[in-house]
């Protein structure tokens, strides 16, 4: 606590105010006094000033590992350059005398830089903050400060704190991730560091799909993960990181785990490559240091996911689909589902940080505490039935740390006997393993090759050993050391005392010595103890999946890649296993279909147990969507098994806000049961509702918030023969390489005939890569330029100006760009091949569209010309039906649009009529898909809605016609200016009620649909 003599406000503002007559001397005395009562955790004697070094010169202010430079005011000339080479020389003499991570802070009192030293001894700054003399922000200043100095001690590891102290944006981290990027950039070529590199890199391939990009800052990012985690383990058993006694490679081996006996926590992996680093053992100790402030015993939910969140960038956690689970939810789903926790062994398959196995250890504890389980025999039941299983290798190691953050530290270091932390590293589908992963006998069997095969000569493991969890683990991990410690000059010791310590049968002894002989080559090739590490995991999921193994509980949150980001080569698996068990939607959904349902029935047909219960966060859209239809249904029969699901409810979680927002789209929980006969997914749901002050919050806090009501929800039934008449608009994108301006002049030279001078049209809406393209520009012939509505276009009973497109259409297909019929326009084939080679240097990873498929996706283009008739066109996004009708023209549409062209003009005016009513919009609200923000989609929804066919001898529908014509008056006749398009709607929505038309097409609509 600071000194009560100490206004700390007074004393920051005194500091940041470079107008003040003041000396260094004075700066040097206010930052110590700042340092040691801001509530830092400093004594007196910690903060020394002019603090003798080599040469003579003295360090203004020094605390542990810290190094602070003061100055005057660093703004004036050359001062903040001469006192980073100053600093420099500070920094680099004590890490060079002391050999550990030194940090180089410059001060003027208003502006603060934190420095690394490179290993090419140069201070980069990598975090700084600045301090309003008139406001100052004095608790983030401190914060900051605590970040580069560690001091703190005794910090509640809270959502907050995690973000504030340990998130992307502190200088804790910022140090730490510079640190570990240039120990990578020294070690990266090591063929032991590049076989982990690959590993890795291959899992989140299949994990994530064409949206993984295997690059530096994410394999070091999941490092510093990782490592985080590890230690924060060793922390919860009540090893002190802040003492420095214990070495980086305990630390990261799992030695220190295997001496307390509890395995399957910290062990060699992937990440531990930062041992073979110069450098690396001084960046895990001071990492350690960092650590070592929080009271990781006083955890009450799973924040290593909320530290996940913070470190990961969050573009790139939405393109992968990382959103875990809020505590709340988990906490209420476990409670729901989980209700026998003493006999029911729980599953959760995709764990991600382990939020699901927190709530479930966290349940079946309490209950083993009500039921006066002593610890010691409550800490073996829960680990026998609780289990976690997930791909991503990161994910593993944060639930693994978040299950004996669960059990707490109070418990392990109780009395207690061995345990093993039931979380693995494997893929729960089995999509690589199939059949051939076990042989007939039911041998594992694991290959190991490098290249395009992950593995490839065969580790083979005989049914009786992986059958035992326990002594299966223990038998590989010494089989692995013993490779690759346990060997002289080359020779293969002998297993005799390893076969009767782990009671390795007769029979098995023969294969477990050639699988031993196979680890101890991978040793002498570089490719060693990975391989332990490895086969153990990989057993796991088929071991869960042997009938007499199986869990009565699924639960979780299953992985929602949609097939349009997969790997070509498992976009063929998903679909072939998809459709064989009738979960394949295909037509205009295939691309938006994802894994989540085939997820949920696979692993029931793997791990559940008859009649048992399954819980699972689904998209939204699995309760109303065609893509899920085949999932409602509860039948899946496949040559794997025939299965039903009775499904008993679910939750719809459209109207629950915080921020940030649950999940990139919205969400839902689906329960039920493995049954004899299907019980499908009906209409019938349990709403909620309400705004959470945070999105990682417990149960009993979010319950003050939430409320829930029975409630049902709309599927679309395709009603209305209207579908078939409208079509999706062309995917004109990226803009910049069709939509163009045309010219009023051709220049001082003038153009040939027939063509038009034209430039992209550029807009400050574009996304990179295309904001950063140059500008195209040509003359191109007139013939193959468009006028293009987008859904700016297009407002209440108006259309405004089009756009203007280059588009190669030619006898009704589009021309490729190395064609040479294209050749004959040499003004379209200049601008055409410039815009093809644009395009294909900036494609989305994993595209292989060309610009012309792009362009014609599924024909939406070449299908629109030529024009046989009016048009009616209607916003395929948004809250609101938007329409209007496009006199025949030969003009093409958007994807932002849906079309129908109607020879009969008053066809057109009746539809412009209906889809502008603010009734129509009411009646197809039902069946909208549902975004962050509310209603999104109309697409073709909007004929889920029975709209009749427009009949010339109705009288009803010749009015709402002849409406629309009046409508279309009164919306020219509104000045909109320079309004954008949104606000232009609102206005001529306004000019419809208040001249009484809109209400005059409601009540007609009215009777038309309903009556």
């Amino acid at each position: 606590m600071p000194a009560p003599s100490v206004d700390l406000v007074e004393l920051v503002r005194r500091l940041a105010d470079r107008r003040r007559p003041r000396s260094e001397a004075d700066i040097q005395t206010d930052v110590r006094t700042l340092l040691l009562y801001g509530g830092l955790d400093l004594k007196d004697g910690a903060v020394a000033l002019e603090s003798p070094v080599t040469g003579g010169r003295r360090i203004d202010v020094e605390i542990g590992f810290t190094v602070i430079e003061v100055k005057k005011d660093l703004t004036v000339g050359r001062v903040k350059e001469d006192a980073e080479e100053q600093l420099t020389g500070y920094v680099r003499a004590r890490s060079n005398v002391f050999q550990e991570r030194y940090v180089g802070v410059l001060t003027d009192g208003c502006d603060w830089y934190a420095y690394h030293l490179s290993p090419a001894g140069k201070l980069d700054c990598v975090a700084e903050f600045r301090v309003a003399a008139k406001d100052p922000d004095v608790d983030g200043l401190l914060v900051w400060l605590e970040g580069v100095l560690a001091t703190q001690q005794g910090i509640r590891p809270t959502p907050a704190n995690i973000v504030r102290r340990l998130g992307a944006h502190s200088p804790s981290h910022l140090l730490d991730k510079a640190s570990l990027l240039a120990l990578y950039g020294d070690c990266k070529l090591d063929s032991h560091v590049k076989l982990k590199r690959d590993l890795w890199a291959r899992l989140l391939a299949t994990a994530y799909g064409t949206h993984f990009s295997d690059d530096d800052q994410l394999f070091v990012d999941h490092t510093y993960l990782v490592i985080s985690a590890e230690l924060i383990a060793h922390a919860v058993l009540g090893f002190d990181l802040a003492s420095g006694s214990y070495s980086p490679d305990d630390l990261l081996s799992g030695r220190l785990f295997d001496q307390a006996e509890i395995g399957g926590v910290v062990e060699a992996d992937f990440f531990d490559w930062v041992l073979e680093a110069e450098g690396g053992r001084a960046f895990v100790r001071t990492l350690a240091r960092r650590l070592s402030r929080f009271d990781w015993k006083s955890v009450e939910h799973d924040v290593l996911k909320v530290l996940y969140e913070s470190v990961i960038d969050p573009i790139q956690r939405h393109e992968l689909g990382e959103y875990y689970t809020p505590d709340w939810l988990a906490e209420r789903m476990v409670h729901e589902t989980i209700t026998a926790p003493l006999t029911q062994r729980v599953l959760d398959p995709s764990c991600g940080s382990g939020t699901f196995l927190f709530h479930a250890v966290r349940r079946y504890l309490d209950h083993a505490g009500s039921a006066e389980i002593d610890d010691a025999a409550a800490m073996k039941g829960v680990t026998q039935h609780v289990f976690g299983v997930d791909i991503h290798p990161v994910a593993v190691t944060l639930a693994r740390v978040t299950y004996l953050l669960a059990i707490g530290s109070e418990r392990l270091q109780g009395e207690r006997g061995p345990l093993a932390i039931p979380v693995y590293l494997g893929d729960s589908l089995q999509w690589h393993q199939g059949e051939d992963l076990l042989s007939s006998s039911g041998d594992l069997t694991v290959s190991t090759a490098d290249g395009s095969e992950l593995w490839s000569r065969q580790l083979r493991f005989p049914n009786r050993v992986v059958a035992d969890v326990s002594s299966f683990d223990r038998l590989v991990s010494e089989l692995a050391t013993k490779a690759s410690t346990g060997r002289s000059r080359g020779q293969v010791p002998s297993l005799t005392a390893v076969f009767r310590r782990h009671g390795v049968h007769p029979d098995d002894q023969q294969e477990i010595a050639a699988t031993f002989q196979i680890l101890c080559d991978l040793y002498d090739e570089g490719r060693d103890h990975i391989w332990g590490y490895y086969v153990r995991n990989l057993a796991r999921p088929r071991w869960l999946s042997n009938k007499d193994n199986r869990v009565d509980v699924l639960i979780g949150n299953p992985p929602w890649l949609a097939y349009r980001y997969m790997p070509s080569t498992l976009q063929g698996e998903f679909k072939t296993r998809s459709s064989e068990r009738g979960l394949w939607a295909g037509g205009n959904v295939a691309n938006i279909q994802d894994l989540s349902s085939y997820f949920v029935v696979r692993s029931a047909e793997l791990y559940l147990s008859e009649a048992g219960k399954f819980a699972f966060v689904m998209p939204l859209a699995a309760l109303t969507r065609k893509q899920y239809k085949g999932f409602r249904s509860g039948k899946y029969d496949s040559s794997f098994a025939t299965l039903r699901f009775r499904f008993t409810s679910a939750w719809d979680h459209a109207s629950v806000k915080s921020k940030p927002a649950m999940f990139p789209v919205p969400s839902c929980a689906v329960f039920g049961q493995l049954s004899e006969t299907a019980g499908p997914l009906g209409t019938d749901v349990v709403k909620w509702s309400g705004t959470l002050p945070a999105r990682d919050i417990s149960w009993e806090r979010a319950a003050e918030h939430l409320h829930t009501q029975d409630g049902a929800v709309a599927r679309g039934t395709a009603a209305s023969a209207y579908r078939a008449r409208f079509a999706n608009g062309a995917t004109i994108y990226p803009q910049v390489l069709s939509v163009v301006e045309v010219a009023q002049s051709a220049g001082p030279l003038g153009a040939s005939s027939g063509r038009k001078r034209v430039k992209s049209s550029r807009s400050n809406q574009e996304k990179p890569p295309w904001k950063s393209v140059d500008t195209l520009t040509g003359f191109v012939e007139e013939r193959f330029i468009y006028p293009a509505y987008f859904g700016s276009s297009i407002l209440p009973f108006r259309r405004l100006m089009p756009e203007t497109a280059v588009l190669p259409i030619h006898h009704g297909d589009l021309m490729h760009g190395k064609s040479e019929e294209i050749d004959h326009f040499p003004g379209l084939a200049e601008w055409w091949r410039k815009a093809e080679q644009i395009w294909l240097e900036g494609r989305p990873r994993g595209s292989r569209m060309d610009l012309r498929q792009r362009l014609d996706f599924q024909r939406n283009l070449t299908n629109q010309l030529p024009v046989r008739g009016d048009r009616l066109v209607y916003n395929k996004s948004g809250s609101i039906l938007v329409a209007a009708r496009i006199p025949k023209e030969q003009s093409v549409v958007d994807q932002q649009l849906l079309w129908g062209v109607f020879p009969d003009p008053k066809e057109a005016l009746y539809l412009e009529s209906v889809f502008n009513s603010r009734k129509f919009t009411e009646l197809v609200a039902p069946f909208q898909s549902v975004g962050q923000f509310g209603r999104r989609d109309f697409s073709k929804d909007v004929f889920s809605v029975q709209l009749p066919l427009f009949d010339p001898s109705n009288d009803v529908h010749m009015a709402l016609a002849n409406l629309a014509v009046r409508g279309e008056e009164v919306a020219a006749g509104v000045d909109i200016g320079s309004l954008r398009s949104k606000e232009a709607r609102g206005v001529i929505r306004d000019a419809l009620a208040d001249c009484g038309l809109a209400d005059e097409i409601d009540e007609l609509v009215t009777e038309a649909i309903t009556g």
